[in-house]
């Protein structure tokens, strides 16, 4: 029985954003059918140009743009409504989008991906082709925690708080000290445990580690690294200043930002648009204070050249700031970022998604 999912686009209502762009509504969707049966949805993700939703039932749906099998309905025609992904009508935990490409991270802890995979992103195995249906990422059956997608490269979060990445690399955003492409999961360098949750840009990669600091690597041509330079990494770099006390991150095209514990924002990276709030464009090679955001901050999500942050006066409730939302704009992306340690605490979203400091379920 075809169901109808409802979303819309506000600006500048719920939260603050700053930079171009705007987000989605932060209420979650109540979609409904003809004949007044719901299919409630636990958490959205948007790609370039496709939508994923997640049921309660742990099912995926998407609709939109197909050329490459992104929807994984076996097909490559856009959709215009929610359509089934085949195989998942249940049994999935998060799920993250990419430029051309959607992974889902099961409830068995294994991962799962679709779509473009050029560079071989669906880690597989394979690269220069595409897979119309979900297709397992070799080696990660059973002990992974959360998922992160970038443009063309995916990175996984495992049980052991280990990290895992495979796909585009030209800037060493899979930190494994080479700019090789990878076409199954491969460790990053030096984290192989300590990490709570991770975030991938558009060539780059972050990771949130237990102590509460931050490191990022790959792509570095804004200083999105935040390690003081516009040098590429190869490998995770501290990112200076925030040794400790962070509570989630989120990496966009060019910028990342991080929520720290007293709930204040900070961002670094490009700039251009005012995508870091700090009353400017000039470009931040180290973080920077949001203007205003000292505190009283729940979530935020970078996108593509824009920022945003849900704030405690903003009408969600304590219970409600689990719940994954996503912003919808951004030329490709992807990320996770909940400080997780339990499966499906990543639900992802690319361009962008609201990060919570709240432990998920």
């Amino acid at each position: 029985m075809p169901t109808s999912l409802r979303f819309h686009l506000v600006c500048f209502a719920l939260a603050f954003t700053w930079g171009t762009g705007c987000h989605q509504n932060t209420t979650p969707p109540q979609p409904d059918n003809k004949q007044g049966e719901k299919t409630v949805i636990t958490a959205i993700a948007a790609g370039n140009m496709h939508t994923c939703a997640l049921t309660t039932a742990g099912g995926v749906k998407c609709w939109g743009y197909n050329e490459d099998g992104q929807l994984g309905d076996s097909t490559i025609d856009d959709r215009y409504e929610p359509t089934d992904v085949k195989g998942l009508a249940s049994s999935v935990a998060a799920i993250a989008l990419g430029e051309v490409h959607t992974c889902a991270l099961t409830t068995a802890g294994g991962v799962k991906c679709w779509g473009w995979n050029v560079n071989g992103q669906l880690g597989d195995g394979t690269n220069g082709n595409r897979r119309l249906e979900p297709t397992d990422a070799k080696g990660l059956g059973s002990d992974v925690a959360a998922i992160a997608v970038g443009r063309t490269h995916t990175c996984a979060l495992t049980t052991a708080g280990g990290v895992k990445c495979w796909g585009w690399n030209d800037y060493g955003q899979l930190g494994d000290g080479t700019t090789d492409n990878q076409l199954e999961p491969t460790d990053v360098n030096g984290l192989a445990s300590g990490v709570a949750a991770i975030s991938a840009g558009y060539g780059h990669t972050c990771a949130l580690t237990t102590a509460g600091g931050v490191k990022c690597w790959g792509y570095n041509r804004f200083g999105q690294l935040g390690d003081g330079t516009t040098d590429n990494r190869l490998e995770p770099t501290d990112v200076k200043g925030l040794a400790s006390g962070v509570a989630a991150i989120s990496a966009g095209y060019g910028h990342t930002c991080a929520l720290t514990t007293a709930g204040g924002v900070k961002c670094w990276g490009h700039n251009r648009f005012g995508q870091l709030g700090d009353g400017t464009t000039d470009n931040r090679l180290e973080p920077t204070d949001v203007k205003g955001l000292a505190s009283g901050v729940v979530a935020i999500a970078a996108g593509g050249n824009h920022t945003g942050a849900l704030t405690t006066a903003g009408g969600v409730s304590a219970g409600a700031t689990t719940k994954t939302v996503s912003s919808a704009t951004a030329p490709w992306r992807s990320h996770s970022s909940s400080r997780p340690m339990s499966r499906g605490s990543a639900a992802a979203s690319w361009p962008s998604r609201w990060v919570t400091s709240t432990p998920a379920r």
